[in-house]
């Protein structure tokens, strides 16, 4: 069975920074492209970041450009975002994914067939 379990959210202040993870079980982590997605409340869910199988390409949403840096390990079947200079427009709920083989570069969330439950980032003063 795919699991991934996000963790690392929580609430920060703007300006301030956070780690996610997203631990990864029950396929070969190492064969797929990992994403994070991000949701507000009352939005759709948006793109934030991806990683290549092997980690030697990255893709970023413009808005965390020089923010947010997506890496992974396949000796632990983890995938991290590391978020920077955090704004209180980075407020949502974050998700992992798996990429379905094929489809790098893409965005879209039909792109991508296993999503974690999510976790909750809060930037506020």
């Amino acid at each position: 069975e795919v699991q991934l379990v996000e963790s690392g959210g929580g609430l920060v202040q703007p300006g301030g920074s956070l780690r996610l993870s997203c631990a990864a079980s029950g396929f070969t982590f190492s064969s797929y492209a990992m994403g994070w997605f991000r949701q507000a409340p009352g939005k759709e869910r948006e793109f934030v970041a991806a990683i290549s199988w092997m980690a030697g390409n990255t893709l970023y949403t413009d808005s965390v450009k020089g923010r947010f840096t997506i890496s992974r390990d396949n000796t632990k079947n983890m995938v991290y975002l590391q978020m920077n200079s955090l704004q209180p427009e980075d407020t949502a709920m974050y998700y992992c994914a798996t990429q379905a083989r094929g489809t790098w570069g893409s965005t879209s969330p039909r792109n991508y067939n296993y999503w974690g439950q999510g976790t909750r980032v809060t930037v506020s003063s």
